[in-house]
């Protein structure tokens, strides 16, 4: 007897993807890894009692179960305010002595609350990839509030940077409804709110072809702040190398795609940042290894994917 899961909103689980038949991608100069850095910029636009909200942003540097809601956490406030102040320049000046183009998924409010963070993503040519207009929880709004936390997001951030973004990843990831109003804009040429490979792929959404570039959980500096994470700099160092070595191993025959996220107020501390700077050396030392932003994987594959032979 097959097990089917039920028919519920929010589109069909998939555990097979390529299978055995992974493509042998041909990505640009015959690199055998692709590596996509997302800088996560939401400083500002977590929840606050400043920002009108009924509760507090909890996702800091540590959990302090004891506070009381009802009152301002300036101290979770302050870790925020330090990866707009100081934590997101750091990272810029590292991103441009390497010369390494970016991702950043923006929320709006945030780059409206720090328009010098728009202003030198554009300058440097980095990506702007939607974040939601706050850093909202998606699956607790109605389709409709959905749809107007899009809308609002693609029309500040155009506003704030003067290009419309064409990516999209929502926090922690989206809502049953998501996918379909991403489709129903119908700006977006991706989106990434998905976990589940190491290449792009599509998927049908309403008879129209979504193509999705996978994000990750895995290589993320959130680690450093949740449980059983990274406790010192070196391993996020460490576990980045490894991916990328054995990506790289598997590369020789099937080149792969490696996704690595980042948080201003995270990965801007010195210590972390410092494990940001060996991972990039280390990548940058192994020919073959190219950093591309996310559009130009996503324009790349759309161009190219029927290139692709499989085995």
């Amino acid at each position: 007897m097959d097990f089917k899961d039920m028919e519920l909103p929010g589109g069909n689980r998939n555990f097979i993807g390529y299978g055995r038949s992974v493509p042998k991608v041909k990505w640009p100069d015959g690199a055998k890894v692709v590596i996509n850095l997302v800088l996560n910029y939401e400083e500002g636009s977590e929840f606050s009692l400043p920002s009108g909200d009924n509760r507090q942003e909890g996702f800091t540097e540590y959990d302090y179960p004891a506070m009381d809601p009802r009152y301002r956490d300036l101290a979770a406030e302050s870790v925020y305010e330090y990866g707009s102040r100081a934590g997101v320049w750091r990272l810029a000046r590292l991103f441009d002595r390497y010369g390494i183009k970016i991702t950043v998924s923006a929320c709006a409010v945030a780059l409206k609350r720090n328009p010098e963070v728009a202003s030198w993503i554009v300058e440097a040519g980095h990506e702007t990839m939607a974040h939601g207009w706050r850093w909202s929880e998606l699956w607790l709004m109605s389709r409709e509030e959905e749809k107007e936390e899009i809308r609002r997001a693609v029309a500040d951030i155009e506003q704030m940077t003067g290009q419309r973004p064409v990516g999209w990843n929502s926090r922690y990831g989206p809502s049953v409804h998501t996918r379909e109003l991403l489709v129903e804009d119908g700006g977006f040429v991706y989106d990434s709110d998905a976990y589940n490979d190491d290449l792009p792929y599509f998927v049908d959404v309403n008879g129209k072809q979504q193509l999705i570039l996978p994000y990750t959980k895995t290589y993320n500096d959130t680690r450093f702040i949740i449980a059983q994470g990274f406790s010192q700099p070196d391993d996020f160092v460490n576990t980045c190398m490894a991916g990328l070595d054995l990506l790289y191993e598997e590369g020789e025959t099937h080149p792969k795609m490696m996704s690595i996220g980042l948080h201003a107020r995270i990965m801007g501390q010195p210590a972390r940042a410092a494990a940001l700077r060996d991972f990039m050396e280390h990548a940058l030392n192994k020919p073959g290894v190219i950093f591309m932003r996310r559009i130009d994987i996503a324009n790349w594959w759309l161009e190219h994917h029927k290139e692709f032979t499989s085995e």
